[in-house]
């Protein structure tokens, strides 16, 4: 692995990676805050040509993709899913229903509860969307094996962290 070091003048060179970082070490690229951080980034600006085409943006991409996995689900289900609180799905939900994507219906068991629903153009998107994963995943250029372990990091480094 080549990591990018500062040297003494802070000009950033390419040199093996230490196996560990030293503890407590306050240099930028110890932080696995910060690679997180970029790598997020960088994935994130990827997406944005290829949803610019599906008229979304990335957390409706989100949204979307949780409705086409599951075409009716509570707003509350659905924040859990995204890990996101209602505050921050409300107007994201508005768009994507003002943009006919979806429809918010009140749940005939629960009045308190909204159901959300696909409306035939949000279903009819899935099939545009079926490129974008392949597309990210070229640009990625992991391994499957790499693809796999590096979701379960992640997922064990959220669970760590919010625990």
């Amino acid at each position: 692995m080549i990591a990018v070091h500062r040297t003494a003048t802070g000009s950033r060179t390419g040199r093996p990676a230490a196996a560990e970082p030293s503890e407590g070490s306050l240099l930028l690229d110890d932080q696995l805050c910060f690679a997180l951080y970029a790598a997020s980034r960088a994935v994130t600006a990827r997406y944005r040509p290829l949803l610019d085409e599906l008229g979304l943006t990335y957390p409706q991409y989100l949204v979307m993709l949780v409705l086409w996995e599951q075409d009716s689900i509570s707003v509350r289900d659905l924040g859990t899913a995204l890990q996101l609180e209602s505050s921050t799905l409300s107007p994201l939900l508005k768009r994507l229903e003002a943009n006919g994507l979806l429809r918010r219906e009140r749940r005939v068991e629960d009045e308190r509860s909204v159901a959300l629903r696909l409306t035939e153009a949000g279903a009819q998107l899935r099939e545009r969307a079926g490129r974008v994963p392949l597309a990210i995943g070229d640009a990625m250029g992991l391994t499957p094996e790499q693809d796999a372990l590096a979701k379960e990091l992640l997922r064990l480094i959220t669970t760590n962290v919010t625990n």
